[in-house]
């Protein structure tokens, strides 16, 4: 059996332009938080949304400064990167219900790092099974919610009236 599966909200990554500059300063200096899918600032760092997830619900805790190395980092943005993954983490727990989740920083290019000179936590929710054929021999990931959805879903939780 031969489905389809549409997303295409992934052409605006595929055709976009790559150099322009560090997209979470960008999204920082703006006013335009569900747009940029940031649902939380908090005084030194926030948390966002990643735009092209690796899982429904994957989010990322950044300071605002540009820097790369943890070392780069002051006392007050170290323990608010951690606190902020901690409320991430009991928010996701309680909006997604994931089985499992997965922290980390991905440190230069060759660990994977998409941007690796603005340093950022993942926060990736992990169900039994969300590695299936799709990721494995399509190469696709399958998402059951759209971004906006579930920012949606998720800026309330992070911030309550």
């Amino acid at each position: 059996m031969n489905k389809t599966i549409w997303a295409p909200w992934r052409i605006e990554y595929i055709l976009g332009d790559k150099a322009g500059g560090c997209f979470l300063c960008r999204m920082f200096a703006e006013d335009n938080d569900r747009e940029n899918l940031l649902l939380k600032r908090g005084k030194t760092c926030a948390v966002v949304m990643n735009r092209y997830p690796y899982n429904s619900g994957h989010l990322m805790v950044t300071p605002y400064r540009h820097i790369e190395n943890l070392s780069d980092l002051t006392a007050e943005e170290r323990l608010e990167l951690m606190d902020l993954t901690a409320e991430a983490v009991d928010l996701l727990k309680a909006a997604l219900n994931p089985q499992g989740l997965n922290l980390g920083f991905n440190l230069g290019e060759p660990a994977g790092a998409g941007l690796k000179d603005h340093i950022h936590q993942h926060i990736v929710p992990r169900w039994t099974g969300d590695t299936n054929f799709m990721p494995v021999l399509a190469d696709t990931r399958v998402m059951p919610q759209t971004l906006l959805e579930q920012y949606d879903v998720l800026h309330p939780l992070f911030n309550p009236a």
